[in-house]
């Protein structure tokens, strides 16, 4: 057996082409969705990542707003940019890109953004109304990546009803989120949350239909830990080192899962570039809504 590929490359291209129709109808009735990011600190990784985000704004025509500040920017400093982009009529929705500096209330910043410009869909008050509403229709802002991994599956035609999904994983992000968009009743699947300190993983693992692993530790889901025929989502981030001293990007899947699945999202290649598609999703459904 040979895993299909979920070519997250290629369906997120198509989700863009869709969202640029949607913000060109917008535009012809006098409205201009806004992406801001605030970002502190000069982080490679961080500046690499908000430069994408911007790139894919400029590929479907929603309008950048960047907050830049130096590392050693304070608190009150932080929360003036949020302010900023709170009351700006021309931010739709916003990020606050992760991490700050060390010192600042991380949970403070998050919780002073405004909950109708979470693009990030990780607001309490958006986690909250997502925990309340099992079955009727939710209109605020959705988890990014649990988000693109249920669309992901969704554009090949993945049923996920009746499905036992394994949720490796603890963090807010995706494993503590992911589990309310699975279990809500229009997707009705069942979801075991587990983590690197979850004993004996492995078994518990090889007992699932779908896989999601998310712990960001690389190559930690093996081979002979799936049941065959699963579908696997490989969504968890590490750098590793090479012998050589360069360093690459690793997912927590073991490439040899593929001769054991049925279905497998690379890494890189799968849900990341899902992930900033359903970004740039959330902010022009908030455009949407202000009609």
């Amino acid at each position: 057996m040979v895993a299909q590929v979920l070519d997250g490359k290629t369906t997120a291209a198509a989700i863009k082409n869709e969202l640029a129709e949607r913000v060109a109808a917008l535009k012809e009735r006098g409205i201009v969705p806004g992406l801001g990011t605030i970002l502190v600190g000069d982080d490679p990784g961080s500046q690499k990542y908000v430069a994408g985000k911007h790139r894919d704004c400029q590929e479907v025509g929603i309008n950048s707003i960047r907050v830049d500040l130096p590392a050693t920017a304070t608190q009150v400093e932080i929360l003036a940019a949020v302010k900023q982009l709170n009351e700006d009529p021309a931010c739709t929705g916003y990020i606050v890109q992760l991490p700050l500096p060390k010192g600042v209330d991380t949970n403070l910043i998050l919780e002073s953004v405004d909950p109708d410009k979470d693009a990030d869909g990780l607001h309490p008050t958006n986690l909250g109304r997502l925990a309340l509403r099992t079955a009727e229709p939710i209109e605020s802002p959705l988890p990014c990546t649990p988000s693109a991994v249920l669309e992901l599956l969704r554009r090949y035609d993945i049923d996920l009803n009746g499905k036992d999904v394994a949720v490796i994983g603890r963090g807010t992000t995706v494993g503590r989120s992911i589990g309310m968009l699975l279990t809500r009743k229009d997707i009705n699947a069942t979801v075991t949350l587990m983590h690197t300190g979850t004993v004996n993983l492995a078994d518990k693992v090889k007992e699932a239909d779908v896989v999601v692993a998310a712990a960001g530790s690389a190559g930690l889901v093996r081979a002979e830990w799936l049941k065959p025929g699963a579908i696997v989502l490989d969504v968890g981030v590490s750098r590793v080192v090479n012998e050589d001293g360069t360093s690459r990007i690793a997912g927590d899947v073991d490439p040899a899962a593929s001769e054991v699945a049925a279905w497998l999202s690379p890494n890189p290649g799968g849900v990341g570039p899902m992930t900033r598609a359903m970004l740039l999703e959330n902010v022009v459904k908030m455009a949407e809504g202000t009609e």
